[in-house]
């Protein structure tokens, strides 16, 4: 399985930027899709955005327009930027992945590696 270590998370005020980290144990540039989840207090977890094999980020409603992932390969870190953040973008976020030999453009639904996650909270 691989090991995925978050940080980068911390109390910022409503408006305010972050931008979280998870690195990886393994080669990140093949055969694996990293995602993001956040789970909001109270809340189910939810995705992000998902990385696909070929480097295609997939932004979920909750992710898009305000959260931008990337990856440095050679560092084995993936990265997720929140700007502009809301007091509702308070959670955890984790990071997860998944060794995938299918499309090369599209990850599985399912993660099989996750993180213990970095603490978000927004002050409005």
């Amino acid at each position: 399985q691989v090991q995925l270590v978050e940080s980068g998370g911390g109390s910022v005020q409503a408006g305010g930027s972050l931008k979280l980290s998870c690195v990886a144990s393994v080669s990140m540039d093949g055969n694996l899709c990293m995602a993001w989840f956040r789970q909001a207090p109270g809340k189910e977890r939810e995705k992000v955005a998902s990385i696909s094999n070929s480097g295609i980020v997939t932004y979920t409603t909750s992710g898009s327009g305000r959260f931008f992932v990337s990856r440095n390969n050679d560092k084995k870190t993936l990265y997720l930027a929140i700007n502009s953040l809301k007091f509702e973008d308070t959670g955890m976020y984790f990071c997860a992945a998944v060794e995938w030999r299918g499309s090369w453009n599209v990850c599985p639904p399912e993660y099989k590696s996750w993180g213990q996650g970095t603490q978000v909270t927004v002050s409005s």
